[in-house]
């Protein structure tokens, strides 16, 4: 008779199984907390088609410009002429180039020069015009105005025709004397970037109340204003790294770029740049511009899939 009269009823029995449901449920964590904007952006990546085939296809080039060995077994400067310009077979899938040299091998190899001229040219643009756009945008006035003036001339000088004199005047060759011009010409476009989101970013809030409290200048900018204005920079940057692999292949088109021994799309398509040697032999240009148009639209549709989801104006 105790038992039946302690034992809870049946409705009372129900609702503290929904309370305790309710309170476990309330010490979960919530699955709609809003997000910051790194986490957000990374949530509409992953949902995002553009961005995970470019983002694959990236990283199957960076692997193959870091060991192409994985993929290629043969030395790209490994010829012979008695092959020249034969075409694909079953052993040599691209054929053979003017020297004898296997095509495949050498488009293979071609993705490190090519890619470490972009990937090195873009850390020192964003770098660079970080700095210079974020100091100027920070501090204003004279100093605004001498950084501004400094990068307006940069600014006029044509990237392609300034690259070509400065290459011609130098007799190093190599990957950093490209590298080096590359990103001494293009860093004002991110300059002006960088200016911008550091003079919108430190009319905030709470950049004032950092202020005054007493943080000084270094703390305000690399604490609180560049984290939230460094957004843009790194969407420039990305965009600008396909931009930096067909720069160098154009240059070295021309002669002025990378130059033989050194293995690059830019070198193998200025090889093979001769109208004759097309018509009797295509593979020799199809595959390492094919390669070269194929890596370079990756890396701008990164770009534009980390715009659309840094920018919330484009949301």
């Amino acid at each position: 008779m105790s038992d039946a009269t302690s034992a809870p009823p049946p409705m009372e029995a129900e609702e503290e199984n929904a309370a305790k449901g309710l309170t476990a449920g309330t010490s979960s964590p919530d699955k709609d907390a809003p997000r910051g904007l790194w986490s957000d952006a990374w949530h509409d990546l992953r949902r995002n088609p553009i961005f995970v085939v470019s983002a694959l296809l990236i990283v199957f080039l960076v692997v193959i410009a870091l060991w192409p060995s994985l993929i290629a077994t043969r030395d790209p400067q490994r010829c012979d002429l008695a092959r020249s310009l034969q075409g694909p077979s079953a052993g040599h899938w691209f054929g053979f180039d003017t020297q004898g040299c296997d095509v495949y091998t050498r488009t293979v190899y071609g993705a490190r020069a090519s890619i470490a001229v972009g990937l090195c040219a873009t850390v020192g643009v964003a770098l660079v015009g970080a700095v210079v756009g974020g100091l100027a945008g920070f501090f204003g006035g004279f100093w605004d105005t001498l950084l501004s003036r400094l990068t307006d001339v940069f600014f006029g000088i044509p990237v392609v025709l300034g690259a070509i004199v400065f290459l011609s005047m130098i007799s190093l060759s190599g990957i950093w004397p490209v590298v080096l011009v590359i990103a001494a010409l293009s860093w004002p476009q991110v300059a002006r970037i960088a200016r911008g989101a550091v003079m919108t970013a430190k009319q905030h809030d709470y950049v004032q109340a950092a202020r005054a409290l007493g943080a000084g200048n270094a703390r305000l900018l690399l604490r609180h204003i560049m984290p939230n204005a460094v957004a843009p920079v790194i969407v420039m940057a990305t965009i600008m790294l396909g931009t930096f692999i067909a720069l160098e292949a154009t240059l070295s088109y021309l002669g002025v770029g990378l130059r033989p021994p050194t293995v690059s799309w830019g070198v193998d398509i200025s090889a093979a740049s001769d109208g004759m040697q097309f018509r009797n032999a295509p593979h020799i240009l199809l595959y390492p511009a094919a390669a070269l148009s194929l890596t370079v639209l990756a890396f701008i549709m990164l770009g534009d899939a980390v715009r659309d989801a840094i920018d919330p104006k484009l949301r």
